[in-house]
């Protein structure tokens, strides 16, 4: 069997989330699963970090590759982003769904195509998404 190389990987800067969310790794990594089923990926594992004084990392290793949290509360950011190999399940999804759990003040956002050659940069179209 031959696999395909194409991927889709979204990349958000997230801006004015609150300092609680940001700042709760256990709370993160229970949306990044959500995020992560929302879009029908497969997940294997997942790793958190609770940084002191603040600020949380979180990964959540995919069957189709990677979605990831880095946060900064006493700055109100967070940077997230989603890679998927193949067609099956798509990476903006997922974001949609933690950006309307994070509910910034402002987001933005890039799409790259990969595995095709050249990659290709895209300004997605960010969606408020169905919470699970």
């Amino acid at each position: 069997m031959e696999y395909s190389t194409f991927g889709r990987h979204v990349a958000v800067d997230a801006w004015g989330v609150e300092f609680d969310i940001l700042n709760n790794a256990e709370l993160l990594q229970s949306h990044m699963v959500e995020a992560a089923e929302a879009c029908g990926a497969t997940v294997l594992s997942v790793q958190a970090k609770q940084f002191e004084p603040q600020g949380a990392t979180v990964l959540v290793l995919l069957s189709e590759s990677h979605l990831s949290i880095h946060t900064y509360p006493e700055r109100g950011f967070a940077a997230i982003d989603c890679y998927t190999c193949g067609e099956t399940v798509d990476p903006q999804l997922a974001i949609d769904y933690l950006v309307s759990v994070l509910k910034p003040t402002s987001a933005y956002a890039k799409k790259l195509v990969r595995g095709l050659g050249e990659m290709k940069v895209e300004d997605p179209v960010m969606k408020q998404a169905e919470l699970v």
